[in-house]
This record gives structure tokens, C-alpha cells and sequence, in this order.
């Protein structure tokens, strides 16, 4: 029972850092310790798993898959992923340049130490690196991400942004920010418990854990540095979409109102600019502490 409910509170970290824009539940894995466990346990769910379940072996099947670890850790992540999205959605509501400065401090700091972890730069990691400052670039102003509540979409947007999420370093709602779909998946869905939208992101996050633990894997040792200068380059080119200060662009559709686009601009210089300065490098401090503990792990 102790082992379960240290795993539960170790679950709820991760759960808290995947619904904050810039922090890595992969990197509060690690920190915990339970980061290489995590991903075997996503890998047991193969052949072998289905065998051992369609010949009626549970017992050996929960002793495979790790089943009550990683149900563990499930829970604790399911708790504080509603948890702090009752909290964030008040802040998004009363006070969303602050919330996104607090983001934008996070997100600008994980660019350097998501960088500093390639280990060698060449020619291919330097292409990597520009391709994915552009095609973030291209997002954000030629053609950037709206919200999109379509069912297809809305798996996709479960796939990716969970698969971000075991690689350190990355974060899977800043994914969600840049597919447009942050504040409808992890602050209205949760907090309304809307299944309909709610839903297709679980199946497609379940879907995409398993089937793509494997080739993550396989491509985070075989190609590492390229593809964390490809995730370097894609934090930077997205930085914009975060900017705290925004006017949304609507358009109707009907009684329906949809965000089509940002019209930024510059503050003022005054004392709510100077809070959201101040705000911003708490956030830059929360992920320099989170890395520092991180590496002594």
C-alpha cells in the first residue's frame, strides 16, 4: 500500500507538470525515478501481452505489463490533471496575461536546456534545428493552429501530445498550444467532463503510448541529437503563439464563435507589465529548479 500511494503522488507530478505548458511530465519522471520503469511498461503491451490475455493468464499478464505500478501512477496523473485545471481555468478567466507570462518564462527557458542536451552539432543537426524553428514559424504566422473540435483532430491531438510527454524535455500541452487545442482539451473538457471531446483524446492517447513507445524509442537512441535539435527548433519557432500579449481574432459561424488567429501587440510599460515580467521569471526559475533536480537524479 506505501508503494502504491508513493507511486500515486509520484503519478500526480507528472500529471500536474503535463498540464503546464513548458514542464516535461517526462522530466518529473525521471526526477522521481521512475522514468525508465514508465517507458517498459508501456512496452510490455505487445504479443506477448495479448497472448497472455486471450489465454486467460491475468496473473502473469499483470506481472508483464507492471499493471499495478502503472496503474498507480495512471490515477495520480488523472488526479491532478483535474485538480489543476479547475485552478487554471480561474486564471485564464481573470487573469490570462499573467498566466501567459508564466507560461512564456517556462517555455523560453526549456529551449536552452532541451538544447544543451545535444550532444554534437553537425550539418544534420543544424538542418533539424532550422527545419523546425520554420515550420513552428509557419505555424504560428502564415497559418496558425485554431482550435478544432473535430473527432479525427481531437485523436490526433491525443496521440502526439502524450507521446511528447515521455520525452524529457518536452511538454505535452505546449504541443496541444500549438495544435490550437489546449484551454477546449485540458481546461473546458476537463473541468465540464465533456466525453465528447474528452473521449477521442484517451483513445487517441492510448493508442499512440503503445504503439509508438517502441519507435520512439527506437528513434530517441538512433537518432537523439537530431531529433532533440528538432524539437529545439520547433519550441523556439513556436514562442509567438505563446506571447502573453494578444487580442484573439473571431470569426462566427452561426452562434458559434471560433479563435481564427492572434493580433499582437506591445504593453505598456506599467505595473501590470512589470508583475508579468516578475511572473515570467518565476516561471523561468520553476523549470531551472526542475532541471537542476533533474540531473542530480
Amino acid at each position: 500500500m506505501n508503494q502504491f500511494v508513493s507511486n500515486f503522488l509520484k503519478g500526480m507530478g507528472i500529471g500536474t507538470a503535463n498540464v503546464i505548458p513548458g514542464v516535461s511530465g517526462g522530466t518529473i519522471a525521471l526526477l522521481t525515478g521512475i522514468f525508465e520503469r514508465l517507458i517498459n511498461c508501456l512496452k510490455s503491451f505487445n504479443i506477448t501481452a495479448l497472448q497472455l490475455f486471450f489465454k486467460g493468464k491475468f496473473k502473469e499478464l499483470v506481472k508483464h505489463t507492471d499493471l499495478w505500478f502503472l496503474l498507480s501512477v495512471g490515477l495520480g496523473v488523472i488526479a491532478a490533471i483535474f485538480t489543476t485545471a479547475r485552478i487554471f481555468d480561474y486564471l485564464f478567466k481573470h487573469y490570462p496575461v499573467y498566466l501567459w507570462s508564466f507560461f512564456f518564462g517556462m517555455i523560453l527557458t526549456s529551449i536552452y536546456f532541451v538544447g544543451k542536451t545535444i550532444d554534437k552539432w553537425n550539418w544534420q543537426v543544424i538542418l533539424s534545428f532550422l527545419l523546425g524553428t520554420g515550420i513552428a514559424v509557419f505555424i504560428a504566422f502564415v497559418k496558425p493552429a485554431t482550435e478544432n473540435s473535430s473527432f479525427i483532430y481531437l485523436i490526433i491531438c491525443g496521440a502526439i501530445a502524450t507521446c511528447s510527454m515521455i520525452l524529457p524535455g518536452l511538454s505535452g500541452s505546449f504541443i496541444l498550444i500549438i495544435m490550437g487545442n489546449y484551454q477546449l482539451v485540458m481546461i473546458d473538457s476537463v473541468n465540464k467532463l465533456d466525453l465528447h471531446i474528452l473521449l477521442p483524446v484517451v483513445i487517441g492517447a492510448v493508442v499512440g503510448l503503445v504503439a509508438f513507445s517502441h519507435f520512439l524509442s527506437w528513434i530517441y537512441k538512433n537518432y537523439r541529437n537530431i531529433t532533440i535539435a528538432l524539437l529545439t527548433g520547433f519550441i523556439l519557432g513556436s514562442a509567438p503563439i505563446i506571447w502573453p500579449w494578444k487580442n484573439s481574432v473571431i470569426t462566427y459561424f452561426g452562434d458559434k464563435e471560433k479563435v481564427i488567429g492572434y493580433e499582437y501587440f506591445i504593453p505598456n510599460m506599467d505595473i501590470k507589465f512589470a508583475t508579468a515580467i516578475v511572473i515570467m521569471l518565476i516561471g523561468a526559475a520553476l523549470i531551472i529548479l526542475t532541471e537542476k533536480m533533474a540531473a542530480k537524479k
